[in-house]
């Protein structure tokens, strides 16, 4: 009954609901306790390098099934060649930085011409690739290590970026509504626009809905969030798949672009 992500098909849910955000950054930087805001859990304090890599939330809204697939990408921070793998399945970007960490901005300016450059070549054609940059540690600003200056001067006066405390809980809202509007989400895909619900409850909601198409009767409901508890990363092989259909799917086959 679980939603699946393999090769870019979901089993409950249009396939155009489906979406990958992957998260990329500099280690300490705030990345996993940012991703467990988004999952509706609490601050961690203590650090412990990343181990679970992989999280999907799956969305009831207006009738409609959404899954979310989460992928932080940090422990590829040595292996080029699976980190490009990860930014070419990839619909939406959070690009994370430390605010009291120059190393992490320079880290950060870097990754963003490499998803640039990675997307580009696989989509054939200029489109501006979803990105949001957040600032994290804000809550920091004693030992405060890059001004708003240098970002706008680095990313540019379009760019979509947030200062943020996953400590404190600011700036968070408006960085997840930008990921949202950036991605082709709902606005209600935001932590404070719904309600979290356990993953049998959620089933229930979209087996039922399934039931009463093409009835006019039968509520929606509010908007709620489930976390998938077995959700698993797909295979490379499975990623690997997905990438090689969508450089073939309005072009002709050519050579793989992972290397």
């Amino acid at each position: 009954l679980f939603i699946h992500y393999e090769s870019g098909n979901c089993c409950m849910c249009n396939p155009r609901n489906c979406h990958r955000i992957v998260v990329l950054g500099a280690p300490k930087v705030g990345k996993t306790n940012i991703l467990r805001r988004f999952l509706g859990k609490e601050f961690e304090e203590h650090y412990e390098p990343t181990t679970e890599d992989f999280h999907r939330k799956l969305f009831y809204i207006c009738g409609e099934a959404y899954q979310i697939d989460l992928l932080d990408a940090a422990g590829e921070r040595d292996f080029p060649a699976k980190r490009r793998l990860s930014i070419l399945t990839g619909d939406i970007f959070l690009l994370v930085f430390s605010l009291d960490d120059r190393d992490s901005f320079t880290e950060a300016c870097e990754l963003l011409k490499e998803i640039k450059a990675a997307k580009a070549k696989l989509l054939k054609f200029k489109k501006k690739v979803p990105v949001v940059i957040c600032g994290n540690k804000a809550d920091q600003d004693a030992q405060r290590a890059v001004t708003r200056s240098e970002v706008t001067e680095s990313f540019g006066e379009d760019a979509s970026f947030f200062e943020t405390s996953a400590k404190d809980d600011t700036g968070l809202e408006g960085m997840f509504r930008a990921l949202a509007s950036l991605g082709g989400l709902p606005d209600e895909t935001s932590p404070s626009r719904h309600q979290i619900i356990s993953i049998l409850t959620y089933q229930s909601l979209c087996i039922g809905q399934r039931g009463r198409r093409g009835s006019r009767t039968g509520g929606v409901g509010a908007p709620c969030a489930a976390v998938d508890p077995v959700a698993r990363r797909p295979s490379f092989t499975s990623d690997l798949r997905l990438v090689l259909g969508s450089s073939t799917k309005h072009n002709k086959p050519e050579k793989c672009q992972i290397q």
